[in-house]
C-alpha cells in the first residue's frame, strides 16, 4: 500500500472511529449470499475497463475472492445488506457465477458508507483525472455537508482571496481549513492546483470528458481538442487523436491547419471585392 493510500485509509477511519467510539469499528469477515447485496444508488466510480473486469473474472474463478467486501446492514428486507466498498470485485463475482461472496460486515450511517466508498475509489492506481476531480468533490460535500455547487463556489472564494481580489476570510474560518486538511490527506493535488487544473476539466464537451472518464485522452490533450469551437470538426479530431494517437504537437497542428483552411465568409463586402478586380 503506497503513502497516499495509508494516508487515505487513516484519514477516513480516524474520523468513523472518533464519531463512533461505542460502535465495534469492523466485524469478523464472513459469508453472504450475493443476491443479498444491493449496490449504492451513487456509486462513486461509473466505469470499469472490460479487459481487465474480465482479467478480475476469470482470477476470481480460479483462486475466489481474496479481499472481503465491505458491506453495511440495511433495514429494509429483500436485500438487506449494502455494499460500500468493492464493486469491482462484486462485479467480477457475478460475471464468475459465485452464489455467495466474503464479506466485512460493519455498522456505518450514510455518509460514513458514502465516504468510505469515495475513499476506496480515490486509492486507485488507474485513477483518471475526471474520476479523481468528482471523487474530490465529492468527498469535500460530504465532510463539509455542502452540495457541489456550494463546494466549488467556497473553492473559488478561496482563489479569489489568496490572489487578493476579495477579502472574505474563507481561509482561515473552520470551513477553509478543513477543506485544506482534506487535499493534505488527499496528497495527490493541492487546492490551488485542484481549482485551477481540474475544476475546469468538468465544463468539457461532453463527448471529450467521456473519453477522459475512460481513461482513453490524457487530460492536457482534452483541454487543447475542446478549444474547437464547430462540434463536427471537435468530433471529427477526438476520433482521429484517439484512433491514431495522437502526441499534444500534432492535435495543435491538427488545429492549426483548421483554423487556416476556414472558408472565407461571403459577405456583400467579399462580393464587392471580387466584382471590381
Amino acid at each position: 500500500m503506497t503513502v497516499r493510500q495509508n494516508s487515505l485509509k487513516n484519514f477516513v477511519f480516524e474520523e468513523l472511529n472518533d464519531n463512533n467510539r461505542e460502535r465495534s469499528p469492523t466485524s469478523t469477515p464472513t459469508h453472504l449470499l450475493i443476491a443479498q447485496i444491493s449496490l449504492r444508488k451513487n456509486q462513486p466510480r461509473r466505469y470499469f475497463d472490460p479487459q481487465k473486469l474480465a482479467e478480475l473474472t476469470q482470477s476470481i474463478r480460479q483462486h475466489g475472492i481474496l479481499e472481503p467486501l465491505l458491506v453495511r446492514p440495511l433495514e429494509r428486507s429483500g436485500q438487506p445488506y449494502e455494499l460500500v466498498a468493492g464493486e469491482r470485485r462484486y462485479r467480477a463475482a457475478l460475471e464468475a457465477g459465485l452464489l455467495e461472496v466474503p464479506v466485512t460486515l460493519r455498522e456505518l450511517t450514510e455518509n460514513e458508507a458514502i465516504a468510505i466508498s469515495l475513499i476506496e475509489n480515490l486509492q486507485r492506481e488507474d485513477l483518471n483525472p475526471v474520476e479523481e476531480t468528482e471523487g474530490i468533490l465529492q468527498l469535500l460535500g460530504v465532510r463539509l455537508d455542502l452540495s457541489l455547487s456550494e463546494v466549488i463556489a467556497t473553492l473559488y472564494r478561496m482563489r479569489n482571496e489568496l490572489s487578493g481580489s476579495v477579502s472574505q476570510n474563507v481561509l482561515t474560518n473552520d470551513t477553509g481549513k478543513e477543506i485544506q486538511e482534506i487535499f493534505e490527506s488527499i496528497g495527490t493535488i493541492n487546492w490551488k492546483s485542484f481549482i485551477t487544473a481540474r475544476l475546469p476539466l468538468l465544463k468539457l464537451p461532453s463527448n471529450i470528458l467521456e473519453a477522459l472518464r475512460q481513461g482513453k485522452i490524457a487530460y492536457t490533450k482534452a483541454q487543447v481538442i475542446a478549444t474547437v469551437k464547430e462540434e463536427g470538426q471537435r468530433q471529427k479530431l477526438l476520433n482521429e487523436a484517439l484512433a491514431q494517437d495522437y502526441s499534444l504537437v500534432q492535435i495543435k497542428e491538427k488545429i492549426k491547419n483548421l483554423t487556416t483552411s476556414q472558408p472565407i465568409t461571403d459577405s456583400p463586402k467579399n462580393r464587392i471585392r471580387v466584382l471590381t478586380t
